[in-house]
């Protein structure tokens, strides 16, 4: 093998690489008792799915922010899309829960980024905030809040003794206590299915118990980890579902389209994963038409028509790196 003497010289000059984030800086800090979080866009993403899936897997709470630019590979790298919501669910491999959530302004990525941590930490997960190249180059007016005004929310502890604690243990909140390394604790983690202990195993009496936990635990939050506005779809005949910078001409088109006494309201989904099904579906109940614009070829609209029904719904898409106008939104409301 190649010898790292000359690594090792630079590291001793130079002191241990400092890396604010990376595809490994997510996962890793959490263990050490910081917040950690990492950005990055569409290319530097699919290079981080393997350590995403480990922080699924090892119950790791860290936030990643997916800036989404024009794809797949180099493709358009600075206009925007929103070609990335099927991978932020299933991007790296294997059955596992997510969070992802999507900002559609300035203040809303404010809030959205302090809640990503909350639920990080509140629920032990991974969670992404999807953007993208409009909203993160966007510059708006906001109100900070005072730092008394924000919610934190802390990673559950324990005041068990060292020779107690188990690191994937079974808890009434199907959420199990979290130790930093160097606490006087220790213990073993990996990416391999674990039991207890956090030692790998095949045994089906743990692997089975595992897997039920980690999907219930976000299934018991989804009250609050969901998250949506709606505007005048109370009656609406047509309901626009947006997100992200989408949102800004979608709910322009809906109101010029009311201003021509069109029926029509608007729901814009804060949580992109795990999807609003009950929220859809009550939608779909009165709607005669949803309408779901995105910036790709429709990834968002596969969901909202398998909760609604495929006839219901139409596709309002572009991905060539510009963004839909309320014009052509507003097009797809007046079609009948």
């Amino acid at each position: 093998p190649y010898p790292p003497a000359k690594s090792i010289r630079c590291a001793r000059k130079c002191g241990p690489p400092r890396w604010p984030g990376g595809p490994c800086g997510g996962p890793c800090g959490p263990w050490a008792g910081a917040k950690a979080m990492t950005a990055t866009s569409g290319p530097g993403f699919s290079l981080m799915q393997e350590n995403i899936g480990y922080a699924a897997m090892a119950e790791i709470p860290c936030v990643i922010v997916d800036v989404q630019r024009g794809g797949p590979s180099t493709g358009l790298p600075t206009a925007p899309s929103q070609g990335d919501v099927m991978q932020s669910r299933w991007g790296t491999h294997g059955d596992h829960p997510i969070i992802v959530l999507s900002s559609s302004s300035v203040a809303e990525t404010f809030h959205l980024t302090v809640q990503a941590f909350n639920f990080s930490e509140k629920y032990r997960t991974p969670v992404i905030l999807l953007m993208d190249e409009v909203i993160a180059h966007m510059r708006e007016k906001m109100e900070l809040p005072s730092a008394a005004m924000v919610e934190v929310t802390e990673r559950i502890g324990t005041d068990v003794p060292p020779e107690w604690y188990f690191p994937y243990d079974e808890t009434a909140s199907d959420v199990p206590p979290m130790v930093s390394f160097g606490q006087g604790y220790r213990y073993h983690m990996t990416g391999l299915m674990h039991d207890r202990a956090g030692f790998p195993t095949l045994r089906l009496d743990e692997i089975n118990p595992w897997l039920r936990r980690v999907f219930r635990k976000i299934e018991r939050g989804l009250g609050e980890i969901i998250m949506a506005e709606e505007e005048w779809t109370k009656g609406a005949r047509t309901v626009v579902v947006a997100y992200g910078c989408t949102v800004r001409s979608a709910r322009h088109a809906v109101r010029m389209a009311r201003d021509r006494r069109y029926k029509v309201g608007l729901v814009k989904l804060l949580t992109i994963w795990p999807f609003a099904e009950e929220l859809i579906e009550r939608v779909a109940r009165t709607a005669r038409r949803i309408i779901v614009p995105e910036l790709n070829r429709g990834q968002l609209a596969l969901e909202v028509e398998r909760v609604a029904g495929r006839n219901k719904v139409r596709r309002v898409n572009r991905a060539d790196g510009e963004m839909l106008t309320p014009q052509q939104i507003l097009a797809a409301i007046e079609e009948k």
